[in-house]
């Protein structure tokens, strides 16, 4: 097998069942073209306001797909190729993008509410509450996992951190100068686009390596960067959307598509062989710490959550792309076509390390990571474009970064949100009630919670234990949102068997492989992943048993 041939096989395929299956899922959810959107029906100019579908879908996919469709593909070939790649594209087209249009359509039909609110309407309070504990821990596990790939990335990479840094400026300068400064969109893309590859170019001059501007170790320097990411993040919160979050996702999306871009013509050109074994067993060692054994039933399923299905998908589509779709037309190339289209960068991300020999694959990511190693693989393969394999890694590398620390600043919000909504009282509730819950709404407070508990865990464990953990809640979170888009297609009388078997391949697959992690999170004990693990069990459990009372009482 070679790079070229597999990777046109998946997009031919995911082209294929967007036209197919995809018009058939818009059918049976019945997708109404003249129906008004909460974008228009409720459109306050702040969080509901309806976008261009090439807009929506830039923001849509730069919050969805983070660096998850490139590093859970890297750590699931440990187990061969074929199994992880059956994974991607099966998963990713009958579960996924299923998932993520569902989610995005019972959002659309309930004025753009969260997933949480949707439970509270459909399966009642004791249902919104339990779903929403269950997402601030998974979303706290998130932010842990994806600060520490930051830093990792930023000790091994200096030049990354410097143009981080350089593209963080750019965004806020960018964002003040259009929506304050009436500066023409047109003209402040040309002119900031291209100084996003400059700070690239600047990054691999003045790389911003800690050990040797202020003299300390490799682990101090990842703490530091650990510590200025959670401040970082903390700003990101509260801040409001239009000084950084919107103008750094629309810069952000010119890296994105250029990358994608960039390494399908790098692929398809050098048509790189695979050295990886096609099947590697059932059994494998950890390919990061060699010391703990991964069983591919269930793990292989959680390693690899974004690019074949991920719960956090749910989030952002009921919690803020649901406020901006401007017509049910889009919910299909946004909802189920972002979907696939993070699946193409699974195979990408796949594809970098294929070629590698197992020797040489165990030695880069235990020594390197998944990110040097995808940004070393793919600017390997632009050298048969004529392009600097450093610039080109750099240039892949500011992009993974990008990515990550647009996931982390969504999720922080999102932690942020869910916290808020979690105190806040049923609907119905009294005056006296809103009073007692008003200090602990307060968004300042809220984000506070969230970086603390969340920095805990990252300064308490590594990437290598958290990431099966964050795998399986995010797991446990698709199967939950695909529960929730179950129950509403039963009240609504409508066929569920394509959300309805979903989800109990991924109740399955996640109780599963958080039963395993908690034998392996015990012994030694690693308190804060055994207590997150055990939490995150019982939160499932609880829901999926009210759901089914609730169910019952459909059909009776």
């Amino acid at each position: 097998m070679n790079g070229a041939l597999l990777l046109s096989i998946g997009i031919i395929l995911y082209f294929i069942c967007y036209k197919f299956y995809g018009s058939y899922l818009s059918k049976l959810f019945g997708i109404n073209p003249g129906n008004k959107t909460p974008a228009h029906k409720l459109n306050d100019g702040i969080d509901y306001l309806p976008a261009k579908a090439s807009v929506l879908f830039g923001h849509h996919f730069a919050s969805i797909a983070g660096a998850g469709p490139i590093i859970g593909p890297i750590l699931g070939i440990c187990f061969g190729w074929l199994p992880a790649v059956i994974w991607i594209i099966l998963g990713c087209i009958f579960i996924g993008a299923v998932h993520d249009f569902s989610a995005l359509f019972i959002s659309i039909r309930n004025e753009g509410r969260s997933i949480g609110h949707i439970i509270e309407k459909y399966i009642g309070y004791i249902g919104r509450q339990i779903f929403l504990f269950f997402c601030l821990a998974a979303l706290l596990l998130v932010i842990a996992m994806f600060a520490i790939l930051v830093a990792k990335t930023f000790v091994n990479s200096p030049d990354v951190a410097t143009s981080s840094i350089l593209f963080i400026a750019i965004a806020v300068v960018f964002g003040v100068l259009v929506y304050k400064k009436n500066l023409p969109l047109p003209i402040g893309t040309a002119i900031f686009v291209p100084l996003l590859f400059i700070s690239i170019y600047i990054g691999t001059k003045f790389p911003m390596d800690l050990s040797l501007l202020i003299g300390v170790s490799t682990e101090q320097a990842k703490n530091i960067w650990l510590l200025m990411i959670f401040i970082y993040i903390s700003i990101a919160s509260v801040a409001p959307v239009w000084i950084l979050l919107q103008p750094r996702d629309y810069l952000n999306s010119y890296l994105m598509y250029s990358m994608i871009l960039l390494s399908i013509a790098a692929i398809m050109i050098t048509a790189p062989k695979f050295n990886m074994p096609v099947f590697n067993g059932f059994f494998v060692m950890d390919p990061v710490k060699g010391k703990l054994q991964w069983a591919l039933f269930p793990l292989l399923f959680v390693i690899i959550p974004c690019g074949a299905c991920s719960g956090f998908h749910s989030l952002v589509c009921s919690g803020t792309t649901a406020k901006q779709l401007d017509n049910e037309r889009h919910i299909l190339p946004i909802g189920y076509g972002a979907m696939l289209l993070e699946g193409v960068v699974a195979l990408i991300a796949l594809i970098s390390v294929a070629g590698l020999h197992n020797g040489e694959y165990i030695s880069i990511l235990s020594e390197k990571g998944p990110i040097y190693a995808f940004a070393s693989g793919i600017s390997g393969f632009c050298e048969h474009l004529n392009l600097s394999r450093d610039v080109g890694r750099s240039f892949l590398s500011l992009t993974i970064s990008a990515f990550i620390l647009t996931t982390l600043d969504t999720a922080a919000r999102l932690s942020r949100f869910t916290l808020q909504e979690i105190v806040m009282p049923r609907y119905g509730a009294t005056k006296r009630e809103n009073i007692q819950t008003f200090l602990l709404r307060n968004r300042y407070i809220a984000t506070l919670f969230v970086v603390i508990i969340s920095g805990y865990l990252a300064f308490s464990g590594d990437g290598g234990k958290i990431w099966p953990v964050f795998g399986a809640s995010n797991q446990l979170l698709a199967a939950l949102a695909l529960l929730t888009a179950t129950v509403v297609l039963v009240k609504g009388k409508i066929k569920i068997v394509s959300v309805f078997l979903p989800f109990i391949f991924m109740i399955t697959i996640s109780v599963w492989a958080l039963l395993k992690l908690l034998l392996i999170n015990m012994l030694p004990l690693n308190l804060p992943l055994f207590t997150a693990s055990l939490f995150l069990l019982i939160m499932a459990i609880f829901l999926v048993g009210v759901a089914v009372i609730k169910i019952n009482r459909f059909f009776k």
